[in-house]
């Protein structure tokens, strides 16, 4: 038995979408390709969602799914999307990938660096899939991973992906993290500013990652964090997280991180980071420029870049928004 996490808030470049409890969609932010236009997203029975830069996905009960936005790439062209049995999606910037409940997946969108070329994704037995802007990852049964799409920064290149033991892969826009059986990391892809380094990646007890732009932050059993990458903005800087302890979630925007803690409480650092005395928050979600925190009562609360009214009050005035639960947050793959 495989779990894999639904989301209930999703976030893409400037814009935001909440999973309410009716199982209605609310969206909020920029909304220059409809991303966020109520007559593109009247469906209902929804169970998950996902964003790419200026496209949303909604994943319905009866397994198929719904697209609203920016079409340019054939992202949310209905003709694309007559396959059923969806038991997860994910978007990359500009095309999405759909896992079907018999290990097979979908992909639709752009196909520029072949992330939606079927030669390249033919395999089975995929139990998760992950999104960076130009590539995608599977994880498949055996704790083994196959990568298409772009390759211009070796986030796709074989040779660095001979591990085994993996069961949990993310991706940032040109680097992905892979955390093993024995809870240790491995990345391969952009290493610009060390976020693949080995020497960056040697601790252990790992049972979360989550990629930025250029840095990533995992989570550690003992409640602490660890941090590597760019740190032009600190968002990888020690001294903003040694001493975190009971942090229970971790997310990153481009260049911030961010810890949730047991306690309902948030702490943010790197660009754009604001400390507000969130209380009661059960999940955090990141855009390209903003997050988003889920409060207990079904509200949410944002902060950071407010270019296109990502983080206005006025524009996510909304309540009922569906908490994390066994129930409702996870899909079961036999």
């Amino acid at each position: 038995m495989i779990v894999a996490q639904r989301n209930t808030i999703a976030c893409g470049r400037g814009h935001s979408v909440a999973l309410l409890n009716d199982r209605t969609v609310r969206c909020w932010g920029n909304n220059e390709v409809n991303q966020c236009d109520p007559l593109h997203r009247t469906f209902t029975d929804v169970i998950q969602v996902a964003c790419g830069e200026q496209h949303s996905v909604a994943l319905l009960s009866n397994g198929t799914v719904r697209c609203w936005g920016n079409n340019n790439d054939n992202q949310c062209d209905s003709i694309c999307l007559t396959f059923t049995d969806v038991v997860q999606v994910t978007c990359g910037s500009f095309h999405s990938v759909a896992l079907l409940s018999n290990g097979t997946i979908q992909c639709w969108g752009a196909n520029n660096d072949n992330q939606c070329d079927p030669v390249h994704h033919n395999f089975t037995d995929v139990i998760q899939v992950a999104c960076g802007s130009l590539h995608s990852v599977v994880l498949l049964s055996n704790g083994t991973i196959r990568c298409w799409g772009d390759n211009s920064m070796n986030q796709c290149d074989s040779v660095h992906l001979t591990f085994t033991d993996v069961i949990q892969v993310v991706c940032s826009s040109f680097h992905s993290v892979a955390l093993l059986s024995n809870n240790t990391v491995r990345c391969w892809g952009n290493n610009e500013y060390n976020q693949c380094d080995l020497v960056c990646q040697t601790f252990t007890d790992v049972i979360q990652v989550t990629c930025g732009e250029f840095h990533s932050v995992a989570l550690l059993s003992n409640g602490t964090v660890q941090c590597w990458g760019n740190n032009y903005y600190n968002q990888c800087d020690p001294a903003s997280y040694n001493g975190l302890t009971n942090v229970i979630q971790v997310a990153c925007s481009d260049d911030c991180s961010i810890a949730l803690f047991d306690d309902g409480t948030i702490q943010c650092w790197g660009n754009g980071a604001s400390n507000n005395l969130f209380t009661d928050v059960v999940q955090v979600a990141c855009g390209f420029f903003h997050s988003v925190a889920l409060i207990a009562d079904g509200t949410v609360q944002c902060w950071s870049i407010n270019q296109w009214n990502q983080c206005d009050p006025e524009y996510r005035a909304i309540t009922n928004v569906q908490l994390p639960s066994p129930h409702d947050t996870t899909v079961l793959l036999w």
